[in-house]
C-alpha cells in the first residue's frame, strides 16, 4: 500500500465510502511535526498487518472546508474512519498513540 494524497472533498468522500477502514493524516506543508510523522505513517501503510487499511493524507491548507468539517484544530491530526463513520483521532506527532489508533481499527 501507500499513503494516498486526497486532493478534493469528493475524493475524500469516495475513499471513506469505498474502504472499510480509512486513516487520514491531516497535515500542512509548513508543519515540522507533520514532516516528522509522515514517514512513520508511510511505513505503517506498507506493513502486512495493515494491508486492509486505506491510508490517506489531506493538506489542510488545500482543503480548508473539509478540515473544518473534520474539526481539525492542530496539525498533524490523524483520524480513523470505520464503516464510513468518523472514529477516534490523535492530535500531534505521537507515534505510539497513532500506532494504537491504527491497531484499534483491526
Amino acid at each position: 500500500m501507500t499513503v494516498h494524497n486526497i486532493a478534493s472533498k469528493a475524493a475524500f468522500d469516495e475513499a471513506v465510502k469505498t474502504h472499510s477502514v480509512v486513516i487520514v493524516d491531516a497535515f500542512a506543508t509548513w508543519c515540522g511535526p507533520c514532516k516528522a510523522i509522515a514517514p512513520i505513517i508511510a511505513k505503517m501503510s506498507e506493513e502486512e498487518q495493515f494491508k486492509d487499511i486505506f491510508f490517506a493524507k489531506i493538506d489542510v491548507d488545500d482543503l480548508p472546508e473539509l478540515s473544518q468539517e473534520l474539526g481539525i484544530s492542530a496539525m498533524p491530526t490523524i483520524i480513523a474512519f470505520k464503516g464510513g463513520e468518523l472514529g477516534d483521532k490523535v492530535v500531534g506527532a505521537n507515534p505510539k498513540a497513532i500506532l494504537e489508533l491504527v491497531n484499534k481499527q483491526l
